[in-house]
């Protein structure tokens, strides 16, 4: 019962959230899934370190997706940051490679708080 209930908010937040509030979500959910797969690394758990990054790699193909790189050289500058990321999940799963993780984690949660503030100055 309660699960339902859950889902039901889960889908209500994301198809009424704001584009800002989408973007925010996804970079959280980035950070969730790196920190997911890095564990699971550790815990030499293969598939839930795969599913992880896969879901990380998702993640930042709709980010890359989603970004209007005509709006400036700002956006394809970010496209390539995205780009950068999503090749190394790719090497980090092919690898399960803890170094990796550990190097585009910060760059991830970077842009997470980026997104933060562009949210804070969009709304004022």
């Amino acid at each position: 019962m309660y699960s339902n209930g859950y889902n039901v908010y889960k889908n209500n937040s994301v198809n009424y959230a704001s584009k800002e509030q989408l973007l925010l979500m996804l970079t959280e959910g980035a950070i969730k899934f790196c920190k997911i797969a890095r564990q699971a690394i550790v815990d030499k758990d293969v598939k839930k370190a795969h599913d992880a990054l896969i879901r990380t790699q998702d993640i930042f193909s709709e980010l890359m997706v989603s970004l209007d790189t005509t709006v400036g050289e700002w956006a394809v500058q970010l496209f390539r940051v995205y780009e950068f990321i999503k090749q190394r999940l790719i090497d980090a799963n092919i690898n399960k490679d803890l170094k990796i993780i550990d190097e585009i984690l910060p760059l991830v949660e970077d842009i997470n708080e980026t997104w933060k503030e562009a949210y804070k100055r969009a709304k004022k």
